[in-house]
């Protein structure tokens, strides 16, 4: 993934030095930048992490997504881009997170940052993350993102296959979860198809 000079700099300080004890002006001294010109593009740590999410955003959505494959296909292609995106960066995110657990600022941030993003996989996979539908798809992708997640800062496979793996199985059953559940007391049975693009 092609990154901004001032994110690379931060997740190398990040995983150097940790995360309560970075500053804008080590960033931009790592980064050979003017304070100014950083502070100028980043008010906070919080604002960095946006930066951030932005890029993993633009690499996750950059390839093409064929509208052909299942649900579950383009889904598993879009979150894989992510993780994709994030593998060279995940000492650092790490220490982020588990260094964040006492900075309520920088964890709402990411909760909406990571809202945004997987809203965003939804749109780019063909499903609405709008209404209360959208609400709900939400829900169900960010459990099997944090799922995923979880496998991913352990994976030390060079393909991230088990990262891979877990997602996979985590998408697959939510697929079977909604089948399940619309077989109950269905009165005339989707298609197929049709079954498949309501599961998430």
């Amino acid at each position: 993934m092609a990154i901004d000079p001032l994110i690379s700099a931060a997740m190398t300080l990040v995983a150097e030095k940790g995360w309560r004890n970075l500053s804008l002006a080590d960033i931009a001294l790592k980064a050979g930048l003017p304070l100014p010109e950083v502070a100028g593009r980043i008010r906070s740590k919080s604002d960095l992490l946006g930066l951030y999410a932005q890029e993993v955003d633009r690499h996750m959505i950059s390839g093409e997504i064929d509208p052909a494959e299942s649900l579950h296909d383009r889904l598993f292609d879009l979150l894989m881009r992510r993780f994709d995106a994030m593998s060279g960066d995940r000492s650092a995110l790490s220490t982020i997170l588990s260094q964040s657990l006492d900075d309520p600022k920088t964890l709402v941030c990411r909760g909406w940052g990571l809202r945004r993003s997987l809203g965003l996989a939804l749109e780019a996979a063909g499903l609405s993350s709008s209404g209360l539908c959208g609400a709900a798809r939400l829900g169900v992708l960010t459990g099997v993102y944090l799922r995923t997640l979880k496998t991913f800062f352990h994976d030390e496979s060079p393909d991230l296959s088990a990262t891979m793996a877990t997602l996979d199985k985590a998408l697959r059953k939510v697929d079977q979860l909604a089948r399940m559940v619309r077989g109950k007391g269905a009165s005339s049975p989707a298609s197929t198809a049709e079954q498949h693009e309501e599961t998430v």
